[in-house]
Order: C-alpha cells, then sequence, then structure tokens
C-alpha cells in the first residue's frame, strides 16, 4: 500500500465484509455485530485509514462545516469569542466560513445565504454588543446560537458575559479595601452592558449598607470621557476614595486626569475597569485592576452548546457566563506596594 492512500473497499477487503458493513462499522452505527466492528476497525488502523470528509458528510447528512457570522467590524469582542469558538471547532474536526457583515443588516442576509449554499451544519452568530439583536433562526434550515450579542427571541440559544454580576464582584472588591466613597463611570445608557454594569454597581453598595456616594455618570466609551468625568468628580466630591468604571478606555482617561491633579491612584483613589484589554489595562500606570469577560471561553462554550444542537439537544434562552477580576496595582490598600 505504499504511495497509496487507503479506500474503504481496501478496508472492507482486509476485513472480510461488505462495502456497506464496512462503512456502517467505521461511522459507529449500531446494527453492527462488535466482533465485525472490531475486525473493521483493526483492518483500518493496519491501513491507516482515513475517511474522506466529503464521503462520511453523504453518509452522515453532515457536511462537518459551520459558519461563523459577525458584526463586529473593529473585532474587539468578538475576535476572542470568534477564536474561542474555532478552538473548540478545530478540537470537532470541523472546518470554519467565517464572514464580517460590519453591522449591515443587508450584508448579514447576503453571508447567510451564502452559508447555507455551503452546506453547514450550523451557524454562530456574533454581536457588535450584549444589545439583544434581531432573529434570523426561523428563517434558516439549521441550527443558530448567538454569542456576546444575545437573540432578541427567547427561544433562541444565547450566551453573554454576566455584566451584573461581574459589576458587583468589581465593586465588592472595592469594599473589601475599605473603600466607601465609590463612583461609577460608565459609558452611553442606550448599551445594555452599561446599563447592566451600572445595576450591578448598585446592587453590590446597597447590599453592603454603603450610603455615601453610588452616584453615576454616563457618558461614551472614551479615554476622553475619562479625564473629563473625573475633573468633574473630583470638584463635585473631593473625598471619593473609589471609582469603577464601565471600560478600561474610560479607567485609563481617568487615572491620567487623577495624575494631572496631584492625587495618587490607588493611594487617593483606587480604580476598577473593565473589558481587560490589555493593550491598556496593563500599560496604564498604575496598571489596572479590571473586569475580563473570558471571552474566549464564552467563544468555546457556544461552539459546544452548537455541536448539542446540532445533534438535536438545543438549550434555549439566555446563558450568562461568568467574568473574573484580574487585579493589578490600581487598586493595591494604601500603604502596599
Amino acid at each position: 500500500m505504499a504511495g497509496k492512500r487507503a479506500t474503504i473497499n481496501d478496508v472492507a477487503s482486509l476485513a472480510g465484509v461488505s462495502i456497506a458493513t464496512a462503512s456502517k462499522a467505521l461511522n459507529g452505527r449500531q446494527d453492527v455485530r462488535a466482533a465485525t466492528r472490531e475486525r473493521v476497525l483493526a483492518a483500518a488502523a493496519e491501513l491507516s485509514f482515513q475517511p474522506n470528509a466529503l464521503a462520511r458528510g453523504l453518509l452522515s447528512g453532515q457536511t462537518r462545516t459551520v459558519g461563523l457570522l459577525t458584526s463586529d467590524s473593529v473585532g474587539r469582542f468578538g475576535i476572542p469569542v470568534l477564536l474561542g469558538a474555532e478552538d473548540a471547532f478545530g478540537a470537532g474536526e470541523m472546518a470554519v466560513l467565517l464572514c464580517d457583515a460590519r453591522g449591515d443588516a443587508i450584508r448579514e442576509q447576503h453571508h447567510l445565504r451564502a452559508l447555507l449554499s455551503r452546506r453547514v451544519d450550523g451557524l454562530i452568530v456574533v454581536g457588535e454588543s450584549t444589545n439583544p439583536r434581531p432573529s434570523v433562526s426561523k428563517d434558516l434550515p439549521v441550527p443558530v446560537v448567538y454569542a456576546y450579542g444575545p437573540s432578541d427571541d427567547p427561544s433562541d440559544v444565547s450566551f453573554v458575559p454576566d455584566d451584573v454580576g461581574a459589576a458587583a464582584m468589581a465593586v465588592n472588591h472595592l469594599l473589601a479595601l475599605g473603600r466607601r466613597r465609590i463612583a461609577h463611570v460608565t459609558g452611553p445608557t442606550h448599551y445594555k452592558a452599561a446599563r447592566d454594569r451600572e445595576e450591578g454597581f448598585h446592587r453590590a453598595l446597597t447590599e453592603a449598607g454603603v450610603e455615601q456616594a453610588g452616584q453615576t455618570l454616563s457618558g461614551v466609551w472614551s479615554q476622553r470621557w475619562g479625564r473629563h468625568a473625573a475633573e468633574m468628580l473630583l470638584m463635585a466630591e473631593p473625598e471619593i476614595d473609589a471609582v469603577f468604571c464601565g471600560s478600561d478606555q474610560i479607567a485609563a482617561g481617568f487615572v491620567e486626569a487623577v495624575r494631572e491633579r496631584g492625587r495618587r491612584v490607588p493611594d487617593d483613589i483606587a480604580v476598577v475597569g473593565y473589558d481587560n484589554w490589555e493593550v491598556l489595562s496593563t500599560e496604564t500606570r498604575p496598571a489596572l485592576t479590571t473586569v475580563d469577560m473570558n471571552l474566549e471561553v464564552l467563544g468555546r462554550t457556544a461552539a459546544q452548546h452548537l455541536f448539542a444542537a446540532i445533534d438535536g439537544k438545543a438549550t434555549p434562552g439566555v446563558h450568562t457566563l461568568p467574568c473574573q477580576l484580574v487585579i493589578r496595582d490600581s487598586t493595591s490598600p494604601p500603604g502596599v506596594s
């Protein structure tokens, strides 16, 4: 057999069975006797037989191909989700077709038609924010799982980060350090992420019985807004001793403005960011304590549930996945370097 790739005919011949029986044994069908299956598998191993993906797909009715459709043209949140999903698909020996709709509904429909024409077994749709997005599932003949941006149809399968729980975790960290005059600087309120993080912020303060502070300033997701918010807060509430920021961009700007005004981070004001965007979180001085949404884990989980949906075991609903707090120098307690 040197120089020639073994075929299923070769396996069947060596095992002394028909091609149909060899195919059933290799595909794990139950209507094959155990002894026969073992003989076929031994023959396949001896011949180093690798089943042809197309032929295997014709037998199973699947192409072992999935589509990844994203709307996040910047890729800040979409790329980690896509990487996590691709990891899971690679482990499951699935081919992946990636399409970027760039936030354009017409382009999205074009990509959906193209993916369906390739006979994908299922789709993961990755949102550009955690705002609910229109469902595409009703019009598609294959299972769909939504990641980061949930579907607006509760009967779909969606996975999102637990922004409420993560915000409460960040504030509880500040409370554990003895901080009590805590403010919140975040992004636009039309973002569900901003509203959820504010909810978690207030929940933690209420549960801790902290009455002072609790002020929220909403602006844009930018360092400029972080600087501006710091100037306003330090004038209005000079006794403030901690700030939970809705993004690392805001936190980086906040730290910069605090330093310019002669206040020290974390000695005078402890600062927590959000996203663990390492371009900012590790380069800001001091480095930022921040929330990591574990987006690669979210992507892998979404892919694993797409496998289940393809097998007819869908898990409908919006599922929240835990985030983690990455502690760095911007919240070290006073006196600790």
